[in-house]
């Protein structure tokens, strides 16, 4: 595929992240490339584009022989997966922004890259504009990184901030936070930590070669947070922001998501509203930062448009480190033993009463406060005993790390 030619795209979706593909797509000035289908499912949708370009069919765009590009921007992650596997197979070069799906179906997906030397491509996935996998591949293909954090999700950091700055509780903050679309009408899988989650899954098999299923990785969100903590953490000088971890440990490596106090001096402190940001720290290159819009169509949509036009000059990820850590260990390579889970972590616990508390491993209290209006402690913990509060709907207790 060469960038002088004339690239045919097809699209699956075209939600928030589809328009804004189209948008920039029309307003690149190098890139050459047709829109040739695009799929959708709602039939009665009213549509910004001309209907002709429009199927509700797969079988449309997956049966055709001529496209160069298939980009998948669907939410039905069984769906999502169906349709890159028959692409690959097909040897369609694939751009996708589907986090959930490629980090659920990593190792497949992998695999089908090989087998069918074909290119599938996802930065849009993990950071919106920042290139942060691109990075990771290119920049620090070589380097022995030592960790990775991040704040990944848009809306948990658009939330916080209002709430901090406007000093106003999250349910208020999140319904206007709703209603002007910078969160879902089911907001879940930000504010729980899962939509982090499965972007850190991505950057954890780039940054170290480590592959994780979302199912093992403990992911703690901010939907319990109150202007309380909000108001103790600033009484401390610190902010609250969801980050995403992943660190080398001994031999091991320490990958989670969680709420955390961040000091002043930490550039993630300085990553408010929608942003997004992300540390990186390797043994020769220090400590370096990325930042950029986590959300919104215009930015994601020139990731996705990015992608594309990597794939002009035959781009495709090398995956150096994961095919080095497969070399050294063969068939004994597991991510899950990769997996550190064994270690003590310090936390500020909110909680409503004492019976909320059952089941943490406590081996340490450093503070701990009581009042009519509020309760915490702040405490060394065994961090397997963490997991229980994971997608827990029912729990009311707030989690943050502390340093």
């Amino acid at each position: 595929m060469s960038n002088e030619e004339n690239i045919s795209v097809a699209l699956f979706g075209f939600g928030c992240v589809g328009q804004g593909l189209y948008d920039v797509l029309n307003h690149s000035e190098v890139l050459q490339a047709n829109i040739e289908k695009i799929c959708v499912k709602d039939a009665s949708k009213k549509r910004s584009v001309d209907m002709s370009l429009i199927t509700y069919s797969k079988d449309d765009i997956l049966d055709r022989k001529d496209l160069d590009v298939v980009v998948e921007m669907i939410n039905d992650t069984d769906e999502a997966f169906a349709i890159v596997k028959k692409a690959m197979e097909n040897k369609i070069a694939v751009v996708s922004a589907s986090k959930k799906m490629l980090a659920t179906y990593f190792e497949e997906l992998y695999k089908l890259q090989e087998e069918n030397n074909v290119a599938l491509i996802y930065e849009a996935s993990a950071g919106g504009s920042i290139p942060i996998i691109r990075t990771l591949e290119e920049y620090y293909d070589n380097e022995l990184l030592s960790s990775l954090r991040g704040i990944l999700n848009g809306t948990t950091n658009y939330i916080l901030t209002r709430m901090e700055l406007e000093s106003k509780d999250y349910s208020e903050i999140l319904a206007d936070a709703q209603s002007i679309g910078f969160a879902e009408i089911d907001p879940w899988l930000d504010v729980a930590g899962f939509d982090t989650m499965y972007k850190l899954c991505l950057l954890s098999v780039h940054a170290f070669g480590v592959i994780l299923k979302p199912e093992q990785i403990l992911a703690l969100g901010i939907q319990n947070v109150t202007f309380n903590d909000i108001r103790y953490a600033r009484e401390k000088g610190l902010r609250i922001k969801l980050v995403a971890s992943a660190a080398k440990a001994g031999d091991k490596f320490r990958v989670y998501v969680m709420p955390r106090f961040v000091k002043s001096d930490d550039e993630l402190y300085k990553v408010v509203y929608e942003y997004n940001g992300v540390e990186v720290e390797g043994a020769f290159s220090c400590t370096q930062v990325f930042t950029g819009k986590g959300a919104g169509s215009h930015p994601t949509g020139s990731a996705v448009l990015s992608d594309i036009s990597a794939l002009t000059y035959n781009y495709r990820y090398s995956y150096k480190k994961l095919k080095k850590l497969k070399r050294i260990l063969g068939a004994k390579y597991n991510g899950a033993d990769l997996l550190d889970t064994e270690f003590t972590i310090r936390v500020y616990i909110r909680y409503d009463e004492q019976k909320d508390m059952d089941g943490i491993e406590i081996k340490n209290v450093v503070e701990e406060y009581r009042s009519p209006g509020m309760n915490f402690i702040i405490a060394d913990v065994g961090f397997n005993s963490l997991y229980k509060f994971k997608g827990n709907k029912e729990s009311k207790v707030f989690i943050c790390e502390v340093e």
